[in-house]
């Protein structure tokens, strides 16, 4: 871990994908008729890609027009908390074997209708932070 000031600490690529693996709930950022949009999605990690489900409709189409997207999770406690931003190129997968491989991941919707589309988003950049709460001489929220 490096140090990014105060309270704040870079994480090394390789517990980006630790801490990814711990939650089960992201962020997926897409662009939309050229506006940024962005959708709550449950995930899992398969092979330091971020997998997820979705049924036909906005999230599917704008991966495909724009596949260039940003995925974020994070998570906190009392004292300390941790964010993961992860870019890159998403696909839509087809073939029987990435299907195969995507189904191993055992990603089940959360939601109705039913999410028969598997998108993978492959990483260019990965970066995280972790976050210390109990900073000395924070101020105290006014």
């Amino acid at each position: 871990m490096s140090a990014a000031g105060e309270g704040v600490t870079i994480l090394p690529e390789h517990e980006c994908w630790d801490l990814l693996k711990s939650v089960p709930i992201g962020r997926l950022v897409t662009s939309v008729d050229n506006r940024p949009e962005i959708f709550p999605v449950n995930f899992a990690v398969q092979r330091r890609t971020i997998l997820f489900r979705t049924a036909e409709g906005t999230k599917l189409t704008s991966t495909a027009i724009n596949n260039h997207v940003v995925f974020e999770a994070d998570d906190h406690g009392a004292s300390e908390g941790w964010s993961v931003i992860v870019k890159g190129v998403a696909r839509s997968l087809r073939t029987d074997e990435e299907l195969a491989e995507a189904g191993r991941a055992q990603l089940l919707p959360w939601t109705a209708p039913a999410k028969t589309h598997y998108v993978r988003v492959l990483p260019e950049m990965v970066t995280g932070r972790r976050f210390r709460f109990d900073v000395p001489g924070r101020g105290e929220p006014g």
